[in-house]
């Protein structure tokens, strides 16, 4: 397939990428950090919210679950679409929907309205986020390519941790009596300003031959991602019911089922949802298997450093968040200065920052083993801020190597690909990582299982650090 890209008449700014001026390049990066700011932010309000609208622990779950279920399932689907019909136009459809479904939460009634809002709000972001990176994918090329997937991986590592921090400091504030709602009403203006800078600015990319959808690979590939993240999520608060194994169980069929029938199409000649021989680029099947362990890691460090704070050293939400904030500022930082260390050292430097992040981790493990219960801001510094420089070396690598190989008509399936293996770890991070600390608290105590959860983040840490050796040495 052949790639078409239609410029929007912008003055040209030749220090920005091709075909994606700076405001364009804003817009996008804008774009990027809202559903991922919307995974985290709702962590430190969920308390507040189950006071407010008097719903039990399942069903606050299932705010979170609804929104990264509905995220991760149509992910690549929004991706399709956007390469099939434009991505300019999924991109601004996605972002107006969100900003309308981040309104319904903002002004839900009752917990099963805001559960139903969060569903639509999950599936707008699968909507928009794809069309990110396809867009920077297809109207970029060589080192400002690089630049823009550099910025790219700065804001969304930026977006995970700003997020919690954000969450905190908005129930905090209670601007003008909103409480919670303020954390979902604040995406409203901030998606007006994103549409009316990408109406101007962003430029449409899309196929010249598009092709239907696969209406078979879509349905099997949702039942298989529903069968794993829905009891992953849910799981915990529910008490891990019959049903959660028995989807659980029904995960790995429905997959083989979905391989079976993507293979199929490719072989009649048909374009499947994800097309297997997307799995042949070295570079993007070797960098999703480090995604995995990765964001595993990451959701799970973020979800149990949150409770072990807040309901352990007894600090509020803001407190709690701030304390992660060296981590923040570190990773912005030095995820700006990746493409120069990735175009002198290659992908070694993903190995480096495995090394460092897991420096962090085991420098915050220390300062809770000798600090408890008086763990904050301080004590926890030099881990976070050790920890921010390790994650923002792998993490923006890591996106650029995946999509390194795969063809720009293909940009928007591939993103899809890579956001729906994240999204998926993340999901994953926090039911794994959460289960195993909220199991231990009882007998070993809120140190202690602190301590063990992130001994096992290291462990994660490590195998990033491995499988980093086995990426292509160089990256375009």
């Amino acid at each position: 397939m052949t790639e078409t890209i239609t410029p929007r008449p912008v003055r040209s700014d030749p220090s920005t990428p091709s075909g994606l001026s700076g405001p364009g390049l804003f817009a996008v990066l804008l774009a990027a950090a809202l559903p991922l700011i919307d995974f985290f932010i709702v962590n430190v309000a969920l308390p507040t919210i189950g006071r407010d609208l008097k719903a039990g622990e399942s069903v606050l779950e299932l705010v979170v679950a609804g929104y990264g279920v509905a995220y991760a399932v149509l992910l690549v689907l929004g991706g399709r679409l956007g390469d099939l019909f434009g991505r300019r136009r999924l991109f601004l459809a996605g972002m107006a929907a969100f900003g309308v479904t981040s309104l319904a939460c903002g002004l839900a009634p009752n917990a099963w309205s805001l559960v139903a809002a969060r569903v639509a709000q999950g599936a707008a972001s699968a909507v928009m986020l794809p069309q990110v990176l396809a867009t920077i994918q297809a109207a970029t090329s060589g080192a400002r390519r690089a630049r823009a997937m550099g910025l790219y991986g700065a804001t969304a590592g930026l977006a995970m941790v700003a997020g919690q921090i954000l969450g905190g400091v908005l129930v905090a504030a209670d601007l003008w009596g909103t409480g919670w709602r303020s954390v979902f009403l604040v995406n409203v203006p901030v998606v007006v300003v994103g549409l009316l800078l990408a109406a101007r600015t962003v430029p449409e990319t899309r196929s010249q031959s598009p092709e239907p959808v696969d209406g078979p690979g879509t349905v099997l590939l949702a039942v298989a991602l529903v069968t794993l993240l829905a009891p992953l999520t849910e799981g915990r608060a529910a008490g891990w019911p019959l049903w959660t194994w028995l989807s659980l169980a029904a995960f790995p069929p429905a997959a083989a089922a979905f391989w079976a029938v993507e293979r199929r199409a490719d072989r009649a000649g048909r374009t499947p949802l994800v097309p297997p021989s997307l799995f042949t680029l070295v570079s993007l099947r070797r960098g999703l298997v480090l995604i995995l362990p990765f964001s595993i890691g990451f959701s799970g460090f973020m979800f149990v450093v949150a409770v072990a704070l807040q309901q352990g050293a007894g600090l509020g939400p803001v407190a709690a968040g701030l304390a992660l904030a060296p981590l923040a500022v570190t990773f912005f930082f030095a995820s700006l200065a990746g493409p120069r260390l990735v175009a002198r050292y290659g992908t070694r430097v993903v190995t480096a920052g495995a090394l460092l992040q897991g420096v962090g981790v085991a420098l915050i493990a220390l300062a809770a083993w000798r600090s408890w219960p008086h763990l904050g801001f301080l004590e926890m510094l030099p881990g976070t801020a050790v920890a921010g420089v390790g994650q923002a070396l792998q993490l923006p690598v890591i996106y650029r190597v995946v999509l390194s190989e795969v063809p720009p008509a293909r940009a928007g399936v591939g993103s899809g690909v890579m956001g729906t293996t994240q999204q998926a770890s993340l999901a994953l991070g926090v039911a794994a990582l959460g289960t195993l600390f909220l199991s231990l608290v009882p007998n070993a105590g809120m140190r202690d299982a602190l301590i063990t959860a992130l001994l096992v983040q290291l462990s994660g840490v490590a195998l990033t650090g491995l499988l980093s050796l086995r990426l292509p040495r160089r990256v375009g």
